[in-house]
């Protein structure tokens, strides 16, 4: 299974109330199913044309006020970071996991490369981050750092939680005894689980790791608008929970006028940019309409310099 899911799942799942876990499993399953007997909404789900945050968007639209907070997290992302051609098979084994969690038959994590580890950890920290302010994450990101440096500069500390003959309970244990009180429960959850889901001869390195994704989260809950004019407060709430149910998390927007444009807006938040303005139509208009050879010969050259039209970034 994709090792961003097994973290994601683990960290929602381990979050969720016990007595809850075996409805959240059932309705998993149910979603399985529906995906299995609805065609047109297998097509979509599993149409590799289709960008993986439109498929997490129309997934968490579908499940909205009809599943658990939990499910609906769960199979949307499922559906976000998987392949398209195997979200169905994801939401099958998601239900298997927490099937096994409600049963008391907690999932080992399996073995895995170094990058898929750091990868799994990522997923675990992903879904922390959908909860999270940006202080919280800033204040993450200290503490990641700071405990990082600490194992490193401790010979004794290191080998302990490097040592694979050492078993995971033991030196998730360790950790516990640590940071516990003296950290908030999110690093103390995230740094015991890279005990749990990464390699434990790369213990540092995956905290490091974890460090840029955490700048990186934050970089992402600011979404930064160019507008050709000012936007009136209702659309800029609707923009923000368009802009919350493709990223997954609450963003903040910051608006910039700039009249050039001449209308709509270009959006960026993280590496996803998108231009809905009029001379990004324009640009677009010239780059298919203007013959090969023109703008060597300075026809066709007026307006350069403007933003890219439209690219949406999807894992497919």
């Amino acid at each position: 299974m994709n090792p961003t899911l097994q973290g994601y799942s683990a960290a929602v799942i381990e979050a969720a109330d016990r007595a809850a876990v075996g409805g959240i499993a059932a309705e998993l399953e149910a979603i399985e199913q529906l995906a299995m007997s609805s065609a047109p909404l297998r097509a979509a789900l599993t149409d590799t044309s289709v960008p993986g945050a439109a498929r997490r968007a129309v997934m968490a639209d579908l499940l909205e006020g009809k599943v658990s907070a939990e499910a609906r997290r769960l199979a949307a992302f499922a559906c976000r970071v998987v392949p398209a051609p195997h979200v169905p098979a994801a939401l099958a084994w998601l239900s298997a996991r927490a099937r096994h969690d409600a049963e008391g038959r907690a999932m080992e994590e399996p073995p895995l490369s170094l990058t898929q580890a750091r990868e799994r950890v990522a997923g675990y920290a992903t879904a922390l981050f959908e909860d999270m302010s940006n202080d919280a994450l800033e204040s993450l990101e200290d503490d990641l750092f700071r405990f990082a440096r600490i194992v490193g500069a401790t010979p004794g500390l290191r080998a302990a939680l490097t040592d694979r003959d050492l078993e995971v309970p033991a030196r998730r244990g360790l950790v516990s005894q640590l940071l516990e009180g003296k950290v908030p429960a999110t690093t103390l959850a995230l740094v015991r689980y890279t005990v749990t889901g990464g390699r434990a001869r790369d213990i540092v390195g995956t905290l490091n790791f974890l460090v840029e994704q955490t700048a990186a989260a934050r970089g992402w809950r600011i979404a930064h608008v160019r507008a050709a004019a000012p936007i009136a407060e209702a659309q800029q709430a609707t923009l923000t929970d368009s802009l919350g149910t493709l990223t997954g998390g609450p963003v903040e927007l910051q608006v910039v006028i700039d009249e050039s444009l001449l209308s709509g807006a270009i959006i960026r938040i993280g590496d996803l940019q998108v231009d809905a303005t009029a001379r990004g139509r324009i640009d677009a208009l010239r780059e298919h309409l203007v013959p090969a050879g023109w703008e060597s010969s300075g026809f066709g050259s007026a307006g350069r310099g403007h933003e890219t039209t439209a690219q949406t970034e999807g894992a497919d």
